[in-house]
């Protein structure tokens, strides 16, 4: 059985997510805290939705829905940066959601023609 990559990504982004999650509730951050957890760790959640589709037009949907996922938790993460509510150093955070913008995006750009060579290993 093929692996999928962005699957495997995801999941550990969003555990990720959940400790820095932790982390901004220690500070008493609860309103970004929030939209943030909810954000990236549904991200993963649409993307298992994806594979589990019954048609392409199911699997390019919830691809979408998990790239605008994607895109609103580096809302979130860019905000909390500029606002400096809480003082932590958010680069990788960042960079791993940005992978997965990318990633999201090539998928659903080229879902018509093959998504099965982007998103597996071989």
């Amino acid at each position: 059985m093929k692996e999928s990559i962005v699957k495997n990504k995801s999941f550990e982004f969003s555990l990720q997510i959940i400790e820095l999650y932790k982390v901004l509730q220690e500070h008493k951050e609860f309103v970004l805290s929030k939209q943030l957890l909810r954000s990236g760790t549904s991200i993963g959640a649409n993307i298992y939705e994806a594979l589990a589709g019954v048609s392409k037009a199911d699997f390019a949907n919830k691809m979408a829905i998990a790239s605008k996922e994607a895109r609103e938790t580096l809302y979130w993460l860019q905000l909390l940066v500029q606002s400096q509510m809480v003082a932590y150093d958010y680069n990788c955070f960042i960079s791993n959601c940005e992978e997965l913008v990318r990633m999201l995006t090539n998928i659903v750009k080229t879902t018509p023609n093959s998504h099965s060579t982007l998103i597996t290993n071989h």
